[in-house]
């Protein structure tokens, strides 16, 4: 072998090494990106029941931002992901299985169900995002600091806080912002 066929075989194996650790460093880059914005910014989530329906339905697939209740708090009519509370985790649901409901009473309002017709701070709260008026009646109940009042769209069909309390805010994971799947639904939730 000539020292020119040497130095050719040198380079090729020479530029095959960069590649990979090329390749290597954008892959470690991409994972690390990846977790990030999981953890910190946005992740998809997947719709496991009829709870949301007709707003959502089984099978739907969202992307849930995290930054927004990092800096406020989650308002009226908001569809909050978040960990199960104490009362569910006691009941046995895991700590890493999402809920995903809407925010019904925000820290000091009043709820009240009474004749199909729920009642926010003395007025009815008008809905037109359910699929039928709630069967149950519910006593009224003040919701504390700190704390939310979350039911599902699907009132005759959703384990929500009246039947587990109220939802810390500590356990909220993020906002349901925007339906990805399937395709003919797609947009802005």
């Amino acid at each position: 072998m000539t020292s020119q066929e040497t130095d050719a075989k040198n380079a090729v194996s020479s530029n095959a090494w960069r590649s990979l650790r090329e390749n290597l460093i954008l892959i470690t880059i991409a994972l690390v990106l990846a977790f990030f914005i999981r953890t910190f910014i946005a992740e998809p989530r997947y719709i496991p029941s009829d709870s949301m329906v007709p707003t959502l339905h089984t099978g739907d697939r969202l992307v849930v931002e995290k930054i927004s209740y990092r800096f406020n708090s989650p308002k009226l009519g908001d569809i909050v992901v978040f960990q199960p509370p104490p009362e569910l985790q006691r009941r046995g649901y895991p700590q890493d299985q999402a809920f995903i409901k809407r925010v019904i009473g925000t820290p000091g309002d009043t709820l009240k169900i009474d004749d199909g017709q729920l009642y926010l701070n003395g007025k009815v709260l008008q809905e037109d995002y359910i699929k039928e008026p709630p069967r149950e009646p519910l006593s009224s109940r003040t919701v504390p600091q700190n704390q939310y009042f979350m039911m599902g769209d699907n009132r005759n069909d959703s384990n929500d806080s009246r039947y587990w309390g109220f939802l810390p805010k500590q356990n909220i994971i993020g906002k349901a912002t925007f339906r990805f799947w399937p395709l003919d639904r797609i947009g802005a939730i």
